[in-house]
């Protein structure tokens, strides 16, 4: 009986909690990524074709590398560490979207200089 009682308040109190934090940090990457990416594809100027899963994906892949430049190599924090997150999240945006029409003129769906 002990035993059973046991486990029960490990569950509840130790794994239900574990797996609620886990939860809250993908929702809140996947928002931050969508707002991150959202502000840098401002930032880069004119079209990109971008869905929303890569601007996602994107914006992510600029807020854990500009937030490690800020925080750790830079040593700053706050609106300096967001800005270096926004900042490598639209050279991302960039990067990719000039990679993505290179590849399209390549395949030639892309004609330069036609409408």
């Amino acid at each position: 009986m002990l035993w059973a009682l046991l486990v029960v308040f490990l569950v509840l109190f130790v794994a239900l909690p574990l797996v609620g934090i886990a939860a809250w940090a993908l929702v809140s990457a996947a928002v931050a990524g969508l707002v991150i990416g959202a502000l840098a594809r401002l930032v880069v100027p004119g079209t990109r074709g971008l869905g929303i899963l890569p601007t996602i994906l994107l914006g992510l892949v600029g807020s854990v590398v500009g937030g490690f430049i800020g925080n750790h190599l830079l040593g700053v924090g706050g609106l300096l560490t967001v800005l270096l997150e926004v900042g490598v999240a639209a050279v991302a945006v960039a990067l990719f979207a000039g990679h993505r029409r290179e590849l399209a003129a390549r395949d030639g769906r892309y004609a330069v200089g036609r409408r």
